[in-house]
């Protein structure tokens, strides 16, 4: 039996208006896959607070709290580490406020605006698109209210 650890990161659903409500995706360097900006947790730091200082290192976008969208837990072997990482990854809603895409750092090789339906298809983790889907029907029901 192998040992086990748990891993705890945090990460944000990224929005803006621009024609139409688009999200933010990267594609971490050396891997095919597109998903949602997120990393680990500092010690001293909130989960908030993560959040928003991963988004601005993996998307080089500068962006406020709107709220939370709940965890996704997943596991994984580590081979540097040789060991089961079981991982929870807190998401938060946010709002873009300023910075561009091109100022993320060399952890990614891209960071990208899409549309909604665009950013679903290009996703490579289901339960992240659960993820971006709570947070459209967040920013939909927030607008309705006003």
């Amino acid at each position: 039996m192998s040992e086990t650890r748990e891993q705890t990161s945090a990460g944000g659903v990224v929005v803006r208006h621009d024609g139409g409500l688009q999200i933010c995706l990267i594609n971490p360097v050396g891997r095919r896959v597109w998903g949602l900006p997120k990393g680990g947790v500092e010690p001293g730091e909130t989960l908030g607070e993560t959040a928003l200082r991963e988004v601005r290192e993996e998307t080089g976008i500068e962006a406020s709290l709107e709220g939370e969208l709940g965890s996704i837990d997943y596991w994984f072997y580590s081979r540097e580490s040789r060991m089961r990482i079981h991982k929870t990854v807190h998401y938060f809603l946010m709002r873009a406020g300023g910075g561009d895409v091109s100022g993320h750092d060399h952890e990614v090789s891209e960071a990208r605006w899409l549309s909604v339906s665009d950013a679903l298809d290009l996703m490579s983790y289901p339960n992240e698109r659960e993820i971006v889907r709570k947070a459209v029907a967040a920013v939909e029901s927030s607008r309705a209210s006003t």
